[in-house]
């Protein structure tokens, strides 16, 4: 298993809730990471929704260059109706959110809200086979790359 994040803080507490020492932690831009070798899945949670949507091909080209023959990826995500408990901006260069963190700093992020059907419909455009459930708030995916990513 190899998580990945940029954070180093993320990792850290990663880290020591883990005890297997086959668990290879790696802090990395995931937009710049070239995976080492192949997995058999690739499982990203509430990671989705923080892709700009023009790096969203180049993303899923990465994930499908990380799966081995036959390989899956398992996403679970906000969907539409999680944007009532975000601070939405508009007129931004890419759909945005105000996050406001315990300490009272406040950062504007990313946030794309997807829609399970426009989402499909993206996914299925890339050459993906895919399926999304809606599950409340959120919707959970497992998706099979083409047989040759780009």
């Amino acid at each position: 298993m190899t998580p990945v994040d940029a954070a180093a803080e993320v990792l850290a507490l990663a880290r020591a809730r883990t005890a297997s020492p086959t668990v290879q932690f790696l802090e990395a831009d995931l937009f710049e990471w070239q995976p080492p070798r192949r997995y058999d899945t690739v499982f990203f949670a509430f990671w989705l929704s923080f892709v700009p949507p023009t790096r969203l091909p180049d993303f899923w080209n990465t994930v499908a260059t990380a799966l081995a023959p036959g390989g899956k990826a398992i996403f679970i995500d906000d969907g539409p109706a999680a944007a009532s408990e975000e601070k939405i901006l508009a007129n931004q260069p890419a759909p945005a959110a105000l996050r406001r963190l315990d300490d009272g700093s406040q950062y504007r992020i990313v946030k794309v809200f997807h829609d399970v059907r426009t989402l499909t419909d993206d996914l299925t455009a890339l050459g993906w086979s895919v399926r999304i459930w809606p599950m409340g708030c959120n919707f959970i995916g497992i998706a099979e790359p083409p047989t040759t990513p780009g």
